[in-house]
């Protein structure tokens, strides 16, 4: 059994393979007592041979999760950085390092799963959108604030803009709480198809499109384009990552 760990801006999620099934998952957000919530539950689960893990965050939520899987296993993670190349997929950055590791991972489950050519977007805390050649290429993507975050900023940045609800997602809205919601949610659905747009003629005409990361059900029915939401894209492709990379050390 292997413990896959995805530690993403916002929360922390991990599984235990087995094989090719998740036997065991769970989430807690980065305001959770993380040591704590860790070690009660991880008491409780079967001790996995290895511990693997993807990261996004700094170092210091790296060493929590680390810390509570020596504790609780009695194993260190090992840490995939974003490669050149693995897994089927070849890397567009001129410095492969720099693509964020999630972004990677899911591109890798998509090419495991059959998927390319394809475009995959990610709703959370920031909008990424990547394009997927048939044969493994990725070439390349765009980021943008999620639509969270775009709220966020304009809350941060203007004086009078103060909803005193949340707001919904209206064609024509007549209400300030209803306008931000309905403004930041459309333009990162435009954006999503006009990515699909802009991808689709190097993809063959065609691709299919992926949505996944938190926001993913609330985006969905606000697009042009069809799409399939896969959930927990970023432990899918690390579990192919692992089983292809049995003993391999952290990748740059």
């Amino acid at each position: 059994m292997i413990l896959l760990l995805d530690l993403g801006n916002t929360r922390l999620k991990f599984a235990l393979l087995d094989g090719a099934t998740f036997t065991h998952r769970g989430a807690f957000g980065w305001d959770a007592d993380i040591a704590h919530e860790l070690a009660t539950l991880w008491a409780t689960w079967p001790r996995p041979e290895r511990v693997v893990g993807a990261s996004v965050v700094d170092g210091a939520r790296e060493t929590a999760v680390a810390v509570a899987a020596g504790s609780a296993f009695d194993r260190t993670p090992q840490w995939v950085r974003t490669p050149a190349e693995a897994c089927g997929v070849r890397n567009a950055y001129a410095e492969p390092q720099r693509l964020g590791v999630d972004r990677f991972l899911a591109l890798v489950d998509a090419f495991d799963a059959g998927r390319a050519p394809c475009v995959l977007a990610s709703v959370g805390t920031a909008l990424t959108l990547d394009a997927l050649a048939a044969d493994g290429q990725h070439l390349g993507g765009w980021i943008a604030p999620g639509p969270l975050l775009m709220q966020q900023s304009v809350l941060g940045a203007t004086v009078q803009v103060r909803p005193t609800h949340a707001g919904a997602v209206r064609d024509l809205a007549d209400n300030t709480a209803d306008g931000l919601a309905s403004g930041c949610w459309q333009a990162s659905a435009a954006l999503v198809d006009r990515f699909v747009r802009r991808a689709a003629p190097q993809l063959g005409g065609t691709p299919s499109v992926t949505l996944g990361g938190g926001d993913a059900e609330l985006l969905a029915p606000l697009l042009e384009h069809e799409v399939n939401i896969v959930p927990d894209a970023v432990l899918r492709g690390l579990a192919v990552w692992a089983r292809t990379h049995a003993d391999a050390p952290d990748i740059f």
